[in-house]
């Protein structure tokens, strides 16, 4: 097997198994459900992944992290710190939430993740951080704009209702930028 098919497999293992897991649940998604998804035999998922942590945990850097340069290269666009503020939102928020919260375990992804990864967790929550940071012009501002956007999924709203939050948030935190220079 050449390394195009092995990158092919593993990307058709990890689009299945995140399926899985935002259907299913972590507890219960077995390695059966993801190999008959991405259609392979078990014996082969296990030559791939250890375990249904290490599966988890590959999904969480393929979906989420894997996000993290297009989030970086908004941060340093062209553009307003609006625009770009609502583009890095979006890449880092807005559009991994329109999947989980269309999905019936998509809500406990995250939560899962904090045990199974947190230090994966943790370099998506800096990357978070930075970009706030650099568009907003300092920590403080940055902080409590990250908050606020914690704050915008605590009722669990639509993908649309998020954009419209985000939005609206992004502009309250701009109009603070642009009065700063």
């Amino acid at each position: 097997m050449n390394e195009d098919d092995t990158t092919a497999r593993r990307a058709k293992v990890l689009s299945a198994a995140r399926w899985c897991f935002l259907n299913f649940g972590f507890q219960k998604t077995s390695f059966e459900d993801i190999a008959r998804r991405a259609e392979l035999s078990r014996t082969l998922l296990y030559r791939l992944f250890t375990d249904k942590k290490d599966i988890y945990r590959a999904v969480f850097i393929d979906w989420l992290v894997s996000r993290h340069e297009d989030a970086r290269a908004a941060v340093k666009g062209p553009g307003a710190p609006a625009a770009r503020l609502i583009e890095f939102c979006r890449q880092m928020v807005a559009e991994p939430w329109a999947e989980m919260i269309s999905a019936p375990m998509g809500t406990e992804f995250l939560a899962t993740c904090h045990r199974v990864d947190p230090k994966t967790e943790a370099l998506h929550l800096e990357v978070l951080r930075q970009g706030a940071t650099s568009i907003l012009g300092d920590a403080a501002s940055a902080e409590v704009f990250l908050l606020a956007l914690d704050g915008l999924l605590a009722d669990e709203p639509s993908a649309p209702v998020l954009e419209k939050r985000i939005a609206l948030l992004v502009e309250r935190f701009a109009a603070a930028v642009r009065r700063r220079s």
